[in-house]
């Protein structure tokens, strides 16, 4: 048997599971840093997945609690188009990816894995990022802790003139 060490999975694994919508942020940002938030918008938040695809995957997602596309109001759609691009060439200057995954799984049969609260993914890809790991051990390496992350792509967010 192979032994692939993630010493930062202990807290999800031994951490207290909440109750509510993990997508529903409180106005405060005390939390942010800890929430993975990177960025709030007037309808809508990017987010780093905490339990990624691959490095560097974010989210866009509505402030508001909706689980479906067609229940958002115009302009929480056309800032969230706004913050999924910002988001690519964020992605793709710092993360040099050559391509990114952009999609939204709407319901659980689509494959959202919290169906509840609509959210876009946005996956940083590379050519041959499918390694041999992936391919025969069915396992995903995350080259950089998400903290580590987190702090380089914040000031992005911070310094961009399109925020």
């Amino acid at each position: 048997m192979e032994n692939l060490w993630a010493p930062w999975r202990i807290d999800y694994i031994l951490g207290p599971k909440p109750d509510e919508c993990v997508f529903c942020l409180p106005d405060h940002t005390r939390e942010d840093r800890e929430r993975l938030v990177l960025h709030r918008g007037e309808h809508n938040f990017v987010i780093m997945n905490k339990f990624p695809y691959n490095n560097g995957h974010l989210l866009v997602t509505p402030f508001r609690h909706v689980m479906n596309l067609y229940e958002l109001e115009p302009h929480e759609t056309h800032e969230a188009m706004d913050l999924i691009s910002l988001c690519a060439e964020i992605l793709k200057k710092h993360f040099n990816c050559e391509g990114i995954n952009i999609g939204l799984n709407m319901g659980e049969a689509a494959g959202a894995g919290i169906r509840e609260h609509l959210h876009f993914h946005l996956v940083p890809r590379w050519n041959g990022d499918s390694s041999f790991m992936a391919v025969f051990s069915e396992t995903r390496v995350i080259p950089e802790h998400l903290l580590a992350s987190y702090d380089k792509l914040k000031p992005h967010f911070m310094n961009s003139s399109r925020t």
